[in-house]
């Protein structure tokens, strides 16, 4: 036996082991963190646990609070994080596609979880999601609860007569507080979702664009709470003669002006969030968002560096990606052509570096500075890394303002001989598990057939190229206009096709809803889909990934680990050799703003400098890839010939095309015999939820759910 063969499924197998090593870790550090939680509002944790913890962690390099807060709430996260990153980086080999692995009777139980729901504020979501989302409120109703239980127990009469309070005066004093209070609880998991590079998300198996709900959801509840928290101390300083206390910034402890600064910032963010305003006036909500800024800055300076350890994990993380997202940003990729189609659609084709790879149903961020400097947009990635190892694709549909420009300037009869293109991303999921189903129902509506060409593409390669058995292909695909039948297309890319399609089991069925019959032969001067061709700057780099090709999980770890010890060790020695002789001093006490204010600048310093070395020294590495891709010549574009070439008959001979009508999903999902059928829906709101629907109706039990959403 050849040895290489011999060691591979030893290897494979050591790697598993060491990946569901890593998982049991991760998962006993998190249920440690939730312990704190719950615990936390207890008498024992305050008058048992805290005083034992702080007396084996006060130290004069962190202080009293700030260590045992950073050791029990602090550093959890960062180690699953680093965890993560590990986990990641050992299965980014495993070809987890290549399995094939039917549903078993353990698979089924977990699917009968996974089955949707729909809830009305929530959208729809999973019978997981939601169990975790009433865990999380019933994690905040009990912190709350038991604060004010324990705390009202104490307000008395006789308590009250001293201060000249009355008794519900010191209640609501004391639930103002408590508001403030599990409103951090809720703050500390705020910015999780959104951190697009997030190994904590894909540890979990979840994507970013798919947890901005969680995002939303919480973001909800953080605002409604630190409302409640700022009007139920308005009230009782009204109530008690001292609403001067709204103007106060004490030198130490609480600073009420900087947290009504923080509050205001999260109003004004928050008022734009809502569906209607955010829709009809997106730009508005988008640079609103930016407020957040002053919102988590000034929350810092109000609660003082100790206590906003307990939801600096999150935004710590946040940080980090943000700030290699703008590094990645920064430069101009290389744009190599675009097919325009007559139904106002574009597909731009990027050069990529080889090494980046990418799983179906990713998306990227992109910037046209020549449309607006500031804006990014979000777009799903529709080729493969697998068939296309040099470019990568989006496919853009007229549907606003930003979008109407760049169509406009790529359609134009006289196109720019260049284009310059920003990106971030790609992000998407650590692995798909496509093959694990015997048939895969993709239905879409509109530009929603997007992501499903990636994963078509994808399977394309995985039966042509790798000669892997895949599931059989039905897509649902539901179009206004028969122009807009041209986006089907987009399902060969301009290169990279193989030769014929016979491996793949592939059927389409394509509605057009708004016309009652087949147009009239196409004329001479009718518009056709046609390819154009850029000529990019030497200068502009093909797309990479932000801290290298193989290894960027191991990179990410590397940054994360390193600023976390940059930031521990400076702020050490900074209170060692000089806050602590200033509060040693009688007569001096250093001021809690002016503390926390450093600890920003340091921890972002921290973040600047270890991100930085992290990208410039992936990016030198990366030249000599750069290098030759720059130097090659741009491929000429292809002309109308490619459109009749093989493949593309065999993908027509595919195609069955229904005019004025809707397709009839029931009987599509209803009358499939297979054992496993992945039911995947892309399109409109409701078209997303009569999918889900029928897959949740329990009439049939081998339908499992899956939607992708990119409109929040």
């Amino acid at each position: 036996m050849d040895p290489q063969r011999r060691g591979t499924p030893g290897g494979g197998g050591g790697k598993r082991a060491m990946r569901a090593a890593i998982a049991a870790l991760a998962a006993a550090v998190f249920a440690g963190y939730l312990v704190l939680f719950v615990a936390m509002p207890t008498y024992a944790y305050k008058h048992t646990w805290l005083p034992a913890l702080r007396a084996k962690t006060t130290t004069t390099y962190f202080g009293t609070n700030q260590g045992a807060n950073l050791l029990v709430f602090t550093s959890p996260i960062v180690v699953i994080a680093l965890l993560g990153c590990v986990y990641l980086h050992l299965g980014k080999n495993n070809n987890s596609q290549i399995k094939n692995t039917k549903s078993g009777e353990g698979e089924n139980r977990i699917g009968i979880w996974k089955r949707p729901m729909i809830i009305k504020g929530l959208g729809i979501v999973s019978r997981i999601e939601l169990a975790f989302f009433l865990m999380f409120i019933a994690l905040l109703i009990w912190n709350l609860a038991t604060y004010l239980h324990n705390d009202f127990a104490r307000i008395t009469t006789i308590s009250t007569a001293r201060s000249g309070e009355k008794v519900w005066e010191a209640k609501l004093d004391m639930a103002a507080l408590r508001l403030g209070m599990v409103g951090n609880i809720a703050l500390t998991f705020l910015f999780f979702p959104v951190t697009r590079g997030s190994s904590v998300l894909q540890f979990l198996g979840l994507t970013s664009e798919g947890s901005i709900k969680y995002h939303i959801w919480v973001g909800h509840i953080v605002m409604t709470l630190f409302t409640a928290h700022g009007l139920c101390y308005i009230i009782y300083w009204a109530s008690t003669h001292r609403i001067s206390q709204m103007m106060k910034w004490e030198n130490t402890g609480i600073s009420n002006i900087a947290g009504e600064i923080s509050l205001l910032a999260g109003l004004f963010l928050w008022a734009t969030t809502f569906p209607r305003i955010r829709k009809r006036m997106f730009e508005l909500f988008f640079y609103t968002h930016y407020l957040y800024i002053l919102f988590v800055f000034f929350f810092v300076l109000h609660v003082g560096v100790s206590y906003a350890s307990i939801m600096l994990p999150g935004f710590f993380l946040f940080m980090i990606d943000r700030y290699l997202r703008f590094l990645q940003s920064r430069h101009h990729v290389r744009l190599v052509s675009a097919r325009v189609l007559p139904c106002h659609t574009v597909e731009l084709n990027f050069s990529k570096n080889k090494g980046l790879n990418y799983s179906p149903t990713s998306i990227i961020f992109m910037n046209v500075p020549s449309i607006s400097k500031l804006q990014w947009h979000p777009f799903t990635v529709s080729s493969s890394s697998s068939l296309e190892s040099d470019n990568i694709s989006v496919i853009i549909k007229r549907e606003g303002k930003w979008t109407t420009k760049l169509i406009d300037l790529v359609a134009s009869p006289t196109p720019p001989d260049r284009l310059d293109v920003s990106i971030e991303g790609p992000y998407g999921p650590a692995s798909t598990d496509f093959l694990r189903h015997d048939l895969l129902v993709m239905v879409s509506g509109g530009s929603g057939v997007t992501p499903f060409i990636s994963i078509i593409r994808d399977l394309i390669h995985t039966a042509e190229t790798l000669k892997h058995p895949t599931p059989q292909i039905l897509l649902v695909a539901a179009f206004k206009y028969s122009a807009d039948l041209t986006m089907l297309d987009l399902i060969l890319p301009i290169s990279g096709a193989p030769p014929h399609l016979s491996n793949l089991n592939l059927q389409i069925e394509a509605y057009v809803t708004r016309q009652n019959q087949p147009p009239p032969p196409p004329q001479e001067n009718d518009k056709s889909p046609r390819t154009v061709g850029f000529n990019p700057s030497p200068t502009d780099p093909p797309l990479a990934a932000t801290l290298g090709n193989g290894s960027s999980w191991l990179w990410l770890a590397a940054v994360i680990a390193s600023s976390f010890i940059t930031y521990l060790v400076a702020i050490g020695m900074l209170t060692r050799y000089y806050i602590y002789p200033i509060d040693r001093n009688s007569n001096r006490v250093y001021s809690t703003a002016a503390r926390a204010a450093i600890h920003v600048a340091i921890i972002c310093a921290a973040v600047v400098a270890a991100s930085t070395a992290g990208f410039l020294w992936n990016k030198a590495r990366a030249g000599k890839e750069t290098t030759q891709i720059r130097n090659m010549a741009a491929s000429p574009p292809c002309g109308d010939a490619e459109m009749e070439s093989l493949p593309r008959l065999s993908l027509a001979e595919s195609i069955n095309v229904h005019y004025g009508e809707r397709p009839d999903l029931k009987r599509y999902l209803f009358e499939r015999k297979e054992s496993s059928v992945g039911v995947l829906v892309c399109g409109p709101k409701k078209l997303r939820r009569q999918v889900a629907y029928i897959c949740s109706s329990g009439l049939v039990q081998n339908l499992h759910f899956e939607s992708i959403s990119f409109s929040w």
